[in-house]
């Protein structure tokens, strides 16, 4: 993936500057997010595979070096440098599927500081992107409670890349695959799809388009609300009797109106008519409260397309990541500014389990012993990957961190109290000793 124009303006000036002065000692940055949005109680890190990627093809292109020459503010010799500059640095993170906290570091980069700062903006923008929406989906899955669960968002997410995000994002989540092909064939996920409403309003009768379809794909899902939902069941039942032991649609979904109430006549209609083995799928506006709802309600629907609330992560679009000097030439940096306190120094987060359940984390520095599992893990080593990210591993690993996740940490709604995460003494003596040479208080 090589885009390393894909950067902020001030990197690059910033990049210049560090060069004109000389400064090329190892930099520590950590990415992490600030504040949990209000309705979330975890956050499930997810992106890291674009981010080796990424970093192990980084290099610019005679092309961008020519872009960049035509702005008149970067130096010959600064544009040479660029040209031969590789990632040579060490990359920790969370493993993919880790679910995390308010101000755990879940990427931490260990660079000379130019190349550091120039993948800031690619960094942050694949962790945070995907890490919302396999959060989202989480919470979808979870709501559905085992019911087959389908990404049907791409059309309406911001972007290309983001669609096929969000498939993978589903379906590391738990979810059962996508409608969108090329995320299939890239992510090597299920896809899932039959026709829409135009295939039948392109026959003069819906029966007819019914029984075309049913003969090129036996086994297919037919739409039955395109002019009224329960006359479209009525039709898939004449069809069935009809076709008798060659009748082997799966399904019918829905895709308009009270989803609750059509999904238990549809579910009579068919048993009475001895059709129990034709499921129900529905969509249309779904997300995790309304699954919840229909599910809370016991309406009888075996799947769920969902669409737009999750391809945009519509109730918690971002979150107040950022990527932050935390170490320079073996000195911790710190930050001072209001509500944006940065701890200084390279941290591990220990995350302590009792009982099969999730207790505590506390974030220390880097080569503390702390009681605990260590999150932070390898992923590049002298800018080569350690390991290849699985997906299916990925999935593995998320279910069993939401085993592990408290029950009540698992509701659509806020919890009351956040889970606790916490810094060891060492690192607030460490905060303390800075302030106190910068000039400030001790906290």
């Amino acid at each position: 993936m090589r885009m390393a124009l894909f950067a902020d303006l001030y990197e690059l000036t910033m990049a210049q500057a560090y060069q004109a002065e000389r400064m090329d000692q190892l930099a520590v940055f950590e990415l992490a997010f600030r504040e949990m949005p209000r309705n979330r109680n975890y956050i499930v890190a997810a992106g890291f595979e674009d981010v080796a990627d990424f970093l192990t093809t980084f290099h610019f292109t005679a092309g961008e070096l020519d872009y960049l020459r035509g702005r008149g503010e970067f130096s010959e010799e600064f544009l040479k440098s660029l040209g031969c500059l590789r990632f040579t640095g060490d990359v920790y993170a969370v493993p993919e599927g880790t679910v995390v906290f308010p101000n755990e570091p879940m990427v931490q980069v260990i660079a000379p500081i130019l190349e550091a700062q120039l993948v800031e903006t690619f960094i942050v923008n694949q962790v945070h992107f995907q890490s919302l929406a396999v959060s989202k989906a989480a919470r979808i899955v979870t709501a559905a409670q085992g019911r087959t669960v389908v990404d049907f968002g791409s059309r309406r997410s911001p972007g290309i890349d983001a669609a096929v995000k969000v498939a993978r994002a589903t379906y590391l989540a738990g979810g059962d695959g996508t409608s969108n092909v090329l995320a299939g064939k890239i992510c090597g996920i299920p896809i899932f799809g039959t026709m829409a409403h135009s295939y039948i309003q392109a026959h003069d009768e819906e029966f007819a388009s019914f029984e075309s379809f049913a003969a090129l794909y036996p086994e297919t899902t037919l739409l039955v609300d395109t002019y009224d939902t329960l006359e479209g069941v009525r039709k898939v039942i004449e069809l069935s009797r009809k076709l008798g032991e060659r009748f082997h649609v799966q399904a019918v979904r829905l895709d308009s109106g009270d989803l609750g109430n059509l999904a238990a006549h549809t579910r009579r209609m068919l048993d009475e008519a001895g059709l129990r083995s034709v499921k129900i799928f529905a969509s249309s506006g779904l997300d995790e409260y309304k699954i919840q709802d229909l599910v809370n309600s016991a309406a009888p629907i075996d799947a769920f397309g969902v669409g737009t609330k999750l391809a945009v992560v519509a109730d918690a679009p971002e979150l107040d990541m950022a990527y932050k000097l935390v170490e320079y030439s073996g000195k911790g940096r710190l930050k001072l500014s209001t509500r944006k306190l940065l701890y200084p120094g390279r941290k591990q987060v220990f995350r302590q389990v009792e009982n099969g359940q999730m207790v505590r984390d506390v974030i220390g520095r880097f080569d503390e012993r702390l009681p605990g599992k260590p999150l932070l893990q390898p992923l590049l080593l002298n800018g080569q990957p350690i390991t290849p990210i699985n997906l299916k591993e990925s999935r593995k690993r998320l279910q069993r961190e939401l085993e592990q996740l408290p029950h009540h940490f698992h509701k659509l709604e806020p919890v009351s109290a956040p889970y606790p995460v916490s810094f060891s003494e060492h690192l607030r003596a460490d905060l303390n000793a800075i302030r106190r040479r910068l000039g400030f208080s001790s906290t």
